[in-house]
């Protein structure tokens, strides 16, 4: 016990609260208008009691009632000391003192009003709250008010007396109008519609108002018709029907809405007669489909809801004869409506664009058995169609018309109607032309052919003021003489009914006024021709080849030729070859071919077989070049049956030598066989071997095939190797060109896929497949080789030097040169 007295720590004295306190006393007493001291001396007292805290504070404001920052923090932590607690202690009152206290000296802080402010509405002190928003917003300046509002219209709104809000609201308005959309839905949330009206059209009014919610005036504008319109017995302070229409001026891309709002309107207000007047002015005003659509479909489900609400009252009261009428009478307005539509709606696009024709056809139809209402219809509309502006044909409808009256027997009526359409002023030649001719067939489907061809040579008469066709500045009236149309039907009837020389003076005219085309020549001729003025009708043709230039002149042309022949066989033949040379002197290419078989087909009959030769040699350079290969074919063929087949060798030749790679590989194996047909077999084996420069093996393997079946007919074993290297020495030449690739790539696309050429390899690029498709292609080549060891299955032959080829060296002698002599053209043999 002694050593613990001894090793014992004596009591550490305690020292009393002034005594820790002291240092910040003392600095207060020394600065007491410091307001760092007295946060220091408040922040060493902060875990302390409230008592001593809020003491502190007291002390330090009573020194420094002008600080913000002493304020702002004893109220705050006043604020901390009672949170949780309930709204009725005293201590609320308390600190709401404290408030009021700080607002003596920080009036015109907006921190410490929303504080308190929201302070207030936390106790639920609605009236006291609304009195301090009321002194924050006097004792603040204009510049600080929208810190607060927010709160203030927030605690507004959810107060459960709309007056008070829609007071708060009204004020609020006055300094920020923009937010005008925010009071409108508040209205209309607690059911204040006829306010809420009268603001929204004062926004729609306003053209300097600017929505927040990106609303454009449109829409803000169907807002205000939708509550208007539905809630007629809430809006009072408005005239409704004033406000529709003032926006279907306004806004007319949205009729079909606007006139629906307004009948709805009406509906909603018990006006149903009304709303029945304006669903009828709706209809006969809108302009496009759309609104047409939206206001029909309407007016339907109004006479529906109608008809069914009338329905119900029957059934619960009972039958009754006035009942059953009105009921009736219901029924009948509905049927009607609905049988109007298409009336209806045809209307509305006549009113889009009162000048389409096919539109008031349409109309015509649509009162089909209604004779009035047609002619009605028919007046209506040759009056308002303007031609310059009309979309379609103005003189069908002038036609029409006619017709309508000829379908009734009323032939002076329709002549009438005639009358005036041929002096309407037209905006196209052919709609005048049409008229006339239309007038004259009318007669004629009456069988008055007189006067059908009065009225067409009165069409057809010249003008005391000549105009060009196609002059736009002139009348129809004046350019009317030039169309063909009415003067084709002219023709025509002088040939069934008027003399033979009316008729040529009318195709005399028609070329005068340089208006023929290629088919009236051609009439002309054969009417001529028909009576028998033979010379006549080939002046005729020889006028229409004087007019046209070719490609059009080619039918008069083929058929004068052809006429002429018919005509005078061999008689004129001299006469002959001079129109033939006249129709090929700059004749195209593409229509050479029918004249140069004409010619030549003359010349075998009346004239002589060299001529006869010398026709296809010239059209075997004249023709086009499609059509080159079919002309040597022809050549060929009559050569042959004029002169015997050798006389074709030099034509063969010729055939070789111009046509392409494709067509001459065909002329040398028809060459080649008629060689070998003559017994002609070492002519036959260099036709072969100067083809073969022009075949590939890998693209033209049927000729290499030929030729060897050649070869085993009537060569040796030394020809069939010289045929071989040959092929291997062509097969190396297109290996090193350029065409290989694009030959194989050709043959790949047509007879092969890329799966078939490199099966499982689908990832390897073109080049590589190209290279294994040489390779298979080189094995294939080198399986055609003739084994020496095995039999070859041929007839021996001995080689003789050739009697008819002109000194061509064969390469026999040597058959195993890498590179032997064959001939480099046709003409070497």
């Amino acid at each position: 016990s002694q050593h613990a007295v001894i090793f014992m720590r004596p009591p550490r004295p305690r020292l009393c609260r002034f005594e820790y306190d002291l240092p910040y006393e003392e600095e207060i007493i020394r600065n007491p208008y410091s307001v760092k001291c007295w946060m220091r001396y408040i922040e060493f007292k902060q875990n302390g009691t409230m008592s001593i805290l809020n003491m502190i504070y007291e002390r330090a404001l009573k020194e420094l009632p002008g600080s913000y920052k002493l304020w702002y923090n004893y109220l705050r932590e006043r604020r901390k000391q009672v949170k949780g607690k309930c709204i009725m202690e005293p201590a609320y009152e308390e600190i709401n003192n404290c408030h009021e206290r700080a607002l003596v000296f920080m009036h015109k802080m907006p921190r410490i009003w929303l504080d308190y402010c929201q302070f207030l509405v936390s106790q639920c002190k609605i009236t006291r709250s609304r009195r301090t928003f009321d002194r924050a917003l006097r004792a603040l300046p204009v510049t600080q008010h929208p810190r607060i509002w927010p709160l203030y219209l927030r605690f507004a709104r959810n107060l459960p007396l709309p007056e008070t809000a829609i007071r708060v609201y009204r004020r609020y308005l006055k300094l920020s109008p923009e937010n005008a959309e925010e009071y409108i839905d508040y209205l209309r949330s607690c059911g204040k519609l006829d306010e809420a009206a009268v603001r929204l059209a004062a926004v729609v009014n306003d053209e300097s108002f600017v929505s927040k919610e990106g609303k454009s005036n449109y829409q803000l504008w169907h807002e205000l018709c939708d509550l208007i319109s539905q809630n007629p017995d809430k809006v009072n302070s408005l005239n409704v029907g004033a406000i529709i229409r003032g926006g279907l001026t306004r806004f007319t891309d949205q009729l079909g809405k606007l006139w629906c709002s307004l009948a709805d309107y009406y509906i909603r207000s018990g006006h149903f007669e009304k709303a029945r007047d304006v669903y009828e002015e709706a209809i006969l005003t809108v302009v496009t489909v759309r609104d047409f659509t939206q206001v029909f479909d309407s007016y339907a489900q109004f006479e529906e809801s109608m008809i069914a609400a009338k329905m119900e009252t029957t059934s619960e009261l009972g039958k009754d004869e006035e009942e059953d009428i009105d009921l009736e009478l219901r029924l009948a307005r509905f049927e009607q409506l609905i049988a109007r539509r298409p009336l209806l709606l045809n209307s509305v696009l006549l009113r889009q664009n009162p000048h389409n024709v096919h539109e008031w056809h349409k109309r015509v139809k649509l009162y089909e058995g209604k004779p009035r209402q047609i002619i009605n219809t028919y007046t209506e509309a040759v009056q308002t169609v303007d031609p310059m502006k009309a979309t379609g044909k103005p003189s069908s409808l002038w036609v029409s018309f006619a017709k309508f009256y000829e379908e009734n027997e009323q032939l002076d009526d329709a002549r009438t109607i005639f009358e005036k359409a041929t002096k309407v002023n037209y905006k196209q030649v052919d709609d005048l032309a049409g008229v006339w001719c239309e007038y004259g067939e009318m007669e004629l489907r009456h069988e008055n052919y007189e006067q059908a061809l009065r009225i067409l040579r009165k069409a057809t008469a010249i003008p005391s003021k000549k105009a060009e066709y196609f002059d736009v500045s002139e009348s129809v009236q004046n350019r009317v003489y030039k169309s063909l149309k009415v003067w084709s039907m002219l023709a025509d009837l002088e040939e069934s009914m008027g003399t033979f020389q009316s008729t040529k003076a009318v195709y005399d005219r028609i070329i005068d006024l340089r208006i023929a085309t290629p088919q009236i020549i051609i009439n002309y001729a054969m009417f001529l021709e028909e009576h028998n003025y033979f010379e006549e009708s080939f002046k005729a043709y020889e006028r229409g080849i004087a007019l046209f230039r070719w490609p059009n002149v080619y039918d008069i042309w083929n058929t004068y030729l052809t006429k002429f022949i018919d005509r005078y066989g061999g008689k004129k033949l001299e006469r002959a070859r001079d129109l033939f040379e006249q129709a090929l002197d700059g004749c195209p290419a593409k229509f050479a071919k029918t004249i140069y078989l004409l010619y030549a087909k003359l010349e075998e009959e009346f004239g002589l077989a060299r001529h006869a030769m010398a026709v296809y040699e010239r059209a075997t350079q004249a023709v086009d070049n499609t059509e080159r290969h079919h002309m040597f074919n022809i050549y060929i063929k009559r050569a042959a049956e004029i002169y015997g087949v050798t006389y074709t060798r030099a034509i063969y030749q010729k055939a070789i030598e111009v046509l392409p790679d494709e067509h001459s590989r065909d002329m040398c194996l028809r060459f080649a066989d008629m060689e070998s047909k003559l017994g002609e077999i070492d002519r036959g084996r260099a036709i072969y071997s100067y083809c073969s420069q022009i075949c590939d093996p890998r693209m033209t393997a049927t000729f290499w095939q030929t030729w060897k079946e050649f070869e085993i007919r009537h060569g040796n074993e030394d020809t069939i190797r010289e045929m071989l290297r040959i092929k291997r020495s062509v097969q190396a030449t297109y290996n090193t060109q350029v065409n290989f690739m694009s030959s194989q790539m050709m043959k790949a696309t047509t007879n092969a896929t890329i799966s078939d050429l490199a099966p499982g390899q689908l990832g390897l690029d073109d080049m590589k497949l190209l290279e294994q498709q040489a390779q298979q292609l080189a094995a294939e080549a080198e399986q055609d080789k003739p084994k020496l060891k095995e039999k070859i299955l041929f007839v021996r032959s001995v080689i003789h030097p050739p009697t008819h080829l002109a000194s061509f060296p064969l390469s026999s002698e040597n058959p195993t040169a890498d590179q032997g002599p064959y001939p480099q053209s046709v003409s070497e043999y």
